[in-house]
């Protein structure tokens, strides 16, 4: 489950909005393509290339909740925070974790929920992405049986990366809780050129002024 992001985003064809009114977009971003999205249970379209377009009225009656849902997932629900502007397009994100089923390949499952101060963020489990935190969370289904991972690691744009060490692994049934603290990345200082020093400046002239000297003679 999970959110992430946007900025300049050329919209497909099939996407640009009807005629008339003030448009904005939401954009929902999701890991699986061919999961159908529904606002407020109106069913919107499919997930293509990791994402599905929605146009809005910004006069309209904004919408309160949306949801991810296909066949094989667990369905994902979220609330729909925010009503785009007039050419604005605002982010939505969904991580569909599939069906725990049942049967002796891999053992039972347990998982590790991660928590971020920042949506939108990228989890990696040692070299495994596992999705994008949403609502300030991640969930991940690990197998009990199997290999233990030994790192996570968050990512965004914008902000320090963040790893830590995976010390608990979760039973059956169970969920082992991960913190993330996410800080900003520093701003570069431009670097200044030194003036010259008056004495360098003084030479400088000096050297300057005997040539001028030396041409007239």
């Amino acid at each position: 489950m999970i959110l992430l992001v946007a900025c300049c985003l050329v919209l497909p064809v099939s996407a640009q909005p009807p005629v008339g009114g003030d448009n904005g977009w939401y954009a929902v971003n999701c890991n699986i393509d061919g999961a159908q999205v529904y606002f407020d249970n109106q069913y919107q379209g499919e997930i293509q290339g990791g994402v599905l377009y929605v146009a809005v009225y910004t006069t309209g009656t904004p919408y309160q909740t949306f949801r991810v849902e296909k066949d094989g997932y667990i369905t994902h629900y979220g609330d729909v925070t925010s009503v785009p502007g007039k050419g604005d397009v605002f982010d939505l994100y969904a991580t569909l974790n599939p069906v725990q089923t049942p049967g002796p390949i891999g053992g039972d499952v347990g998982w590790y929920t991660v928590h971020s101060n920042v949506d939108g963020a990228t989890v990696q489990f040692d070299n495994d992405v596992k999705g994008v935190t949403s609502q300030g969370i991640l969930s991940v289904q690990v197998y009990v049986t199997g290999t233990p991972y030994s790192t996570y690691t968050v990512t965004k744009e914008g902000y320090q990366p963040y790893t830590g060490a995976i010390t608990q692994y979760p039973g059956k049934g169970e969920t082992v809780d991960l913190y993330v603290t996410m800080n900003p990345a520093p701003t570069p200082v431009p670097t200044q050129k030194s003036p010259l020093s008056p004495a360098l400046a003084g030479g400088a002239l000096l050297i300057v002024g005997l040539l001028l000297v030396a041409r007239k003679n």
